[in-house]
């Protein structure tokens, strides 16, 4: 289960990757556009503001998600129809029509053998027709070698055991041979924020809205805490907090590409 205002803690910095990647996405004036794993939807109705003629579409697996979505005030877009939210799952999802711009940020990351999925997306899109997606590449990092380390220890081991967690980016180069190979022209580039981030306990904050998430959905309410605070203590030492913030590096892969 997703918790919208967990996941909005730190909206500013979830927010400024997906305008990195669409700020890269060139069309001028699309008549369709999609937003896969779209989330409660506030980057979603930027799409509907930045391309006003255009009809704009959320897709999310989660109902709380897009309950969130569909309860928030988005304006024109929503009132006129233009913007509209709906649960699925974005390896079943197929457009009624062509799509001009299709997006997915953070999402991928979620799904098994996703490279697998690109292909039907590009398959999606109207001529000239643009697929931009990012998601995280930090599977390296303490946040998650943390994570799994906890979840496969003799407490945890036994109550966890087939819980998946998620799997993270390949290399920009493979998203590019994947979708250059289907005539498709890439952009592909990958870059690392630093993201300074306040709280007594920012990093788990963090990704209590995102990467622990399989772990609490399964865990009882007495469980779930004592694992946050185990694992609380180990992200501490390895995210200190300085005067001004505490730092979570945070590396993520983008693709920008266009359907000739």
């Amino acid at each position: 289960m997703w918790d919208p205002g967990q996941y909005l803690h730190f909206a500013d910095e979830r927010s400024r990757p997906f305008y990195d990647l669409t700020g890269r996405v060139r069309a001028t004036a699309p008549g369709y556009v999609a937003d896969l794993g779209c989330g409660p939807g506030q980057l979603t109705a930027s799409l509907a503001v930045r391309w006003p003629q255009a009809e704009v579409t959320g897709i999310d697996s989660s109902a709380e998600m897009i309950r969130a979505a569909q309860q928030a005030d988005y304006g024109e877009p929503a009132r006129s129809g233009r913007l509209s939210f709906a649960t699925g799952d974005v390896n079943d999802w197929q457009p009624d029509r062509p799509v001009d711009v299709i997006t997915s940020n953070a999402v991928l990351q979620w799904v098994p053998d996703h490279l697998e999925l690109l292909p039907r997306w590009a398959e999606f899109l109207a001529p000239a027709g643009w697929l931009a997606f990012q998601l995280p590449g930090n599977f390296d990092q303490p946040t998650h070698a943390l994570l799994r380390e906890l979840a496969g220890s003799a407490r945890w081991r036994d109550q966890l055991a087939g819980v998946q967690l998620n799997r993270q980016a390949g290399d920009p180069e493979q998203y590019l041979d994947v979708l250059a190979s289907l005539g498709l022209t890439v952009d592909a580039w990958e870059t690392t924020y630093f993201h300074v981030l306040q709280g007594p306990d920012p990093v788990t904050d963090w990704y209590k809205g995102t990467g622990l998430r399989p772990v609490l959905a399964v865990l009882g309410a007495e469980d779930a805490s004592e694992f946050v605070a185990e694992y609380s203590q180990q992200v501490r030492k390895s995210y200190p907090a300085a005067p001004y913030g505490t730092v979570l590096p945070f590396r993520r892969v983008f693709v920008v590409a266009q359907r000739p």
